[in-house]
Order: structure tokens, then C-alpha cells, then sequence
């Protein structure tokens, strides 16, 4: 196995914490001897289930994915404090520990993304463990970072569904039409403003034609008023997170959109016909986003 011992700014945490403990004098050789034969048992065994340890490719390819899986939970256990990672490689499991609580932030994070199902590595998204891994060829790791961007969007997607369970009839999206947790919950606020606090359905057009559109609604405050009503509906702290991470003109693009719905009602009530009202939606929706209007087609 071996452990290509980069620029201490740009190689994989593991190899970057190594080369530290030698330099630092903190690490023996037979230290840094005993790591290594730990990581190598562990890429054997890694080619042993998801590669073939008899080619010796696929056995590099696993010492990579080790390698950058390492790397990931070492610095979520010790942080990228090179001493305690140090002292951490050193105790008997160290490694392992290190190995099994990267391996699990991959797998969770992996939940929601598209082609985890049908991954060669479990539960593992394969095109995330790519970026993990530490091929020798590349020129500097940005495994952590990637890892971040993975979270940020796996903790959208567990607060996407979250809001689908609290405001929705129907609890499911395709993730391929989703627009994200802005949108999901833009649609919320915007259907309970007009139907009465009701649960969202793919009825919005229709139902449109059916109401009144009070003048009261069509203000920032009043829509502000009614997204902090819908946000107590969730746990505190997804509320607040969720609007930490609203965008700047969230209440703005909403007011738009439903003075938007305000026309939209007009001219379905003066019988525009489906196509009409298809051309009309389409050029507001190219002029700038309606924010929380429905997706769906008028039949």
C-alpha cells in the first residue's frame, strides 16, 4: 500500500497527518509501520467484498478508498488537529475507528442521492466515494469538502421531507422534479394563505377559480405572518434553520407569484383557454421565478 505523501496542504488528511508525526518526531517508524498494515488488512478486506484482491488494480483502487475514508473520519473524530489524529492512529483500533465513522457519514449522506441504490459500495453513492478516495494521481484532496456539500444536501433533503409530512397531502416528490426545500416550502405557505391553512394539493389552478383573493394578502408582512405560522408547525430547530437559509427575496418572490395567481385567476375565469393560460404562465416563469407555484398541467 502506498501512502503518496503530498504537499502537506493538499494531500489526503491521513497521509498529511502521518508525514506530521514523522517530521514532529511523534511517530516511530514502527508507528508509522503499524499504521500502514493496519490500513492494508482493511483495503484487502474492502477488495475482498466490493473488488477482487487478486488483481492488483482493484486492490490499489480499494487502498484508495481506504485511504480517503480514513482521512474523512479522522478529522470528524479529532477535528484537523494533526496531534489528537495522531494520538487517535496510535491506540490499537485507531485506524478501524477511524475507517467505520467515515464509512458511516457516507452512508447517511448517500440516503437521498440518486444511484445510491444501486451502488457497488452498499449504501455508499458511488460517484461520492469517488471524490473521497484518493487516486495518486490527484493533485490535491478535497474529500472533506465534498463531504460538506453531500451534507448540506442530505440535511435539505431530510428537512424537504420533513415539510412534506407537516403541509403536504401527498408526501412524496420525484427527486428529479423537486425544486428543493425553498420551493417545497414557498408552495406551503402559498396554498395555506389561499385555502385556509389547508394541506397541499396538486389542485392549486383549479381551486383558484373557486376563490376570493383577499387585498390583504398582498403584502410582505402578511406573507411574512403566515411563514412563521407554518415554520412553528415544525421543530424548533429545523424552523430556525430553515430560516437561516430562506433566500434574500424569498417574501419578495412570493408577493410576485401571488399577484401572479391574482391575473392567472382572471383569465381563467374569462375562460382562457388551456393553451392561453400555459403561454401565460411560461412567460412569467421565464421573466423571473413564481416561487411556490405549482408544476403541474391544466387538463
Amino acid at each position: 500500500m502506498q501512502l503518496a505523501l503530498r504537499d502537506n496542504n493538499q494531500g489526503p488528511y491521513f497521509s498529511r497527518v502521518l508525514e506530521y508525526g514523522r517530521n514532529e518526531s511523534l511517530l516511530t517508524d514502527e508507528h508509522v509501520t503499524q499504521i500502514k498494515s493496519k490500513a492494508i488488512l482493511m483495503s484487502l478486506k474492502l477488495a475482498d467484498k466490493f473488488y477482487n484482491k487478486h488483481k492488483m488494480h482493484l486492490l490499489e483502487q480499494a487502498a484508495h478508498d481506504v485511504i480517503g475514508v480514513v482521512s474523512l473520519g479522522l478529522i470528524a473524530l479529532t477535528g484537523h488537529e494533526p496531534v489528537g489524529s495522531i494520538n487517535l492512529l496510535k491506540t490499537p483500533d485507531g485506524v478501524m475507528k477511524c475507517f467505520q465513522k467515515g464509512w458511516s457519514m457516507l452512508t447517511t449522506v448517500s440516503k437521498h442521492m440518486h444511484g445510491s441504490e444501486q451502488s457497488l459500495y452498499g449504501d455508499i453513492n458511488p460517484l461520492l466515494m469517488e471524490k473521497i478516495s484518493t487516486p495518486p494521481d490527484t493533485e490535491e484532496w478535497l474529500g472533506w469538502q465534498d463531504y460538506q456539500k453531500a451534507l448540506t444536501d442530505h440535511r435539505s433533503q431530510e428537512a424537504t421531507q420533513v415539510v412534506l409530512e407537516t403541509f403536504y397531502a401527498k408526501t412524496e416528490l420525484d427527486p428529479l422534479f423537486s425544486l428543493g426545500l425553498e420551493s417545497v416550502l414557498a408552495e406551503a405557505v402559498l396554498y395555506r394563505i389561499m385555502f385556509d391553512d389547508a394541506r397541499v394539493r396538486e389542485d392549486m389552478k383549479k381551486r383558484l377559480r373557486r376563490i376570493e383573493l383577499d387585498d390583504n394578502w398582498f403584502n410582505v408582512e402578511v406573507i411574512q405572518i403566515h411563514t412563521d405560522r407554518a415554520l412553528k408547525l415544525l421543530p424548533d430547530s429545523l424552523a430556525e434553520a430553515i430560516r437561516q437559509d430562506l433566500g434574500k427575496h424569498f417574501y419578495q418572490e412570493l408577493l410576485r407569484t401571488l399577484k401572479f395567481a391574482k391575473k392567472y385567476r382572471e383569465l381563467a375565469l374569462d375562460d382562457a383557454s388551456p393553451e392561453k393560460l400555459e403561454r401565460y404562465e411560461q412567460k412569467h416563469g421565464l421573466q423571473s421565478v413564481l416561487l411556490g407555484w405549482q408544476d403541474t398541467m391544466e387538463f
